[in-house]
């Protein structure tokens, strides 16, 4: 049974803990791995289904899983374990430099690459693959130094890594150059400069190590994660590339109890004041950098803060206003109604010979004086109307009714104007089905002559076609006007229950109205839990009401 060679120091604990671990490494490696997971973690659990934090967090991985093995590495004395290991971080290194530049592409494009792009850099990445478990990567083990000696082969995961950060400098150079907002050039620049030092930093130790195989000093390039996080940081928080709040303050006060923490574990004086030294500069300067961000927000704040309580006051003086227009609007109306009231009254009297016999003459400015006085109180049961509906006090009486019966009562009102105007009218509906609704009598029967009252309106010649239809399935009632009148425009379509709109030809057809009753339709047919709504094919194709309501027999 072949036993594996054992390294002239005592094996480890805990599969990282050694006397042979130098006291930086320590510091360099599990601070730096915990906080690169933290924040890979934080960003992931934010928005899990968006790509660039799904990158984010397989990035952390990768130079987490790189920094473990290499953890292992510094603290095994078996020659298997330190190959096999050896081999995993060649493996692994160039995926860090992949990710970082897929991450870089996702966040400067807002989309994902191309299959082909995938394709090309993955190719480049196979060959490695392919080549770890052979003797062209690692060829042998010299117990002496307790290191693996390296083929030429290996250095080829050096090639990919430049091709990586080649590609790297130049998505964010192409990107920098044909963006045109200064604040976006700068975010770019944010990412791109971090992204090429995290990666600088990375290669730059392990490559120092394989040359000169002195392994102390390749653990310096380790500290280029956390400048890396701290830009990234910097950067969600000054230009929300994730749209995470106060995401960079957290990363930095964890980061430094994890770095200052760390410093427990050095006992040497002197790399315990190098270690202190950097963990000094980074703080400065990116606390420096988030202080400016923190005030910058604070001050927007207070301006918004500010706007805000003015935009207030302005709001209520303007509801008050409102109000108040709304109160006079109602008193103005019911002040109308009564000598509006009595006018008609008295005008129909005289028209019914009731008062005596008339002249011709008389007759007609009589029937004048009758229709105008009409009209007057159609327009101020409008204004009424949306009076109570501003001021939320329209009230509603519901009772049990037959729908048919209602629409046969409103025809019938209306049919003299109807057979004036020479128009073609008929009405559909299954004479054994009961259309049984529960709604206000009054209300909805405003609405019914509304519709059937603007279809006579807009219908210069033609037909008008009303249908009454049961649709059991649902239990609904649908009640439907057609007619072959002036149609409907459809930029007037979004905005035709609107206050005060009117068809842009009502004019060219000296149609009378003020553009409230299909407003006031639809707060009533809303108020019964219905739907209404209207169709045309365009100006000069008529067009087509629809009021549904629940069916309650």
């Amino acid at each position: 049974m072949n036993f594996p060679a054992l390294c002239n120091f005592p094996g480890p604990q805990y599969l990282v803990i050694s006397e042979n671990v130098p006291p930086l490494v320590y510091y360099s490696h599990l601070p730096i791995a915990l906080i690169s997971l933290l924040i890979g973690s934080y960003v992931f659990l934010k928005n899990r289904k968006a790509l660039a934090n799904q990158i984010i967090l397989v990035t952390t991985l990768a130079f987490s899983l790189w920094v473990f093995l290499d953890s292992v590495f510094w603290a095994s004395d078996r020659s298997d374990v330190i190959m096999f290991v050896w081999a995993m971080q060649v493996l692994v290194e160039p995926l860090v430099h992949l990710s970082a530049l897929y991450l870089l592409y996702v966040l400067l494009y807002k989309k994902d690459t191309s299959f082909l792009s995938k394709s090309v850099l993955l190719a480049i990445y196979l060959p490695l693959v392919v080549l770890i478990p052979t003797k062209y990567i690692l060829t042998s083990f010299d117990i002496g130094t307790c290191l693996s000696q390296e083929a030429v082969y290996s250095y080829y995961s050096y090639v990919i890594e430049i091709v990586y950060t080649i590609t790297l400098v130049i998505v964010g150079t192409k990107r920098f150059i044909s963006e045109k907002n200064k604040q976006t050039k700068k975010e770019i620049v944010y990412l791109t400069a971090g992204m090429i030092v995290l990666l600088f930093a990375f290669s730059w130790g392990a490559i120092t190590g394989s040359f000169t195989e002195d392994w102390n000093f390749a653990q310096y390039g380790l500290f280029g994660m956390p400048v890396f996080l701290a830009f990234l940081s910097y950067t969600i928080v000054k230009f929300k590339s994730f749209n995470l709040k106060l995401i960079g303050s957290n990363v930095l006060v964890i980061s430094l109890w994890i770095l200052v923490g760390s410093l427990l574990a050095i006992e040497d004086i002197n790399i315990s004041h190098a270690v202190t030294g950097i963990t000094l500069i980074i703080s400065i300067i990116f606390g420096l950098i988030l202080i400016q961000s923190v005030r910058k927000e604070v001050s927007q704040r207070e301006k918004i803060e500010k706007l805000a309580g003015d935009l207030k006051v302005a709001n209520t003086r303007l509801l008050e206003l409102d109000k108040q227009k709304s109160e006079f609007v109602s008193f103005a109306t019911h002040q109308l109604r009564a000598p509006l009231t009595a006018m008609k009254g008295y005008a129909s009297l005289i028209l019914e010979g009731e008062m005596g016999q008339t002249t011709p003459e008389t007759k007609q400015a009589i029937s004048r004086i009758f229709e105008s006085s009409k009209t007057l109180t159609t327009i101020v049961d409008d204004y009424l109307n949306i009076s109570r509906i501003e001021l939320g006090t329209m009230k509603y009486s519901f009772d049990m009714l037959d729908l048919k019966q209602m629409v046969e009562n409103v025809i019938g009102e209306l049919k003299p104007n109807i057979d004036k105007k020479g128009l073609k009218l008929s009405f559909n509906a299954d004479a054994s089905a009961r259309f049984m609704i529960h709604a206000d009598k009054d209300k909805l029967k405003q609405v019914i002559a509304n519709l059937i009252d603007n279809s006579v309106k807009y219908t210069p010649s033609g037909s008008i076609a009303i249908a009454l239809m049961r649709k059991s399935a649902d239990r609904k009632i649908l009640f439907s006007i057609k007619d072959t009148g002036v149609g409907i425009a459809p930029e007037v379509m979004p905005k035709l229950f609107a206050k005060f709109v009117r068809a842009e030809n009502a004019n060219k057809q000296n149609i009378y109205g003020t553009g409230l009753g299909l407003f006031v339709a639809k707060d009533i047919v809303t108020a019964h839990k219905g739907k209404l709504w209207a169709e045309s094919a365009g100006e000069g194709k008529g067009s087509t009401f629809f009021m549904e309501l629940d069916m309650e027999v």
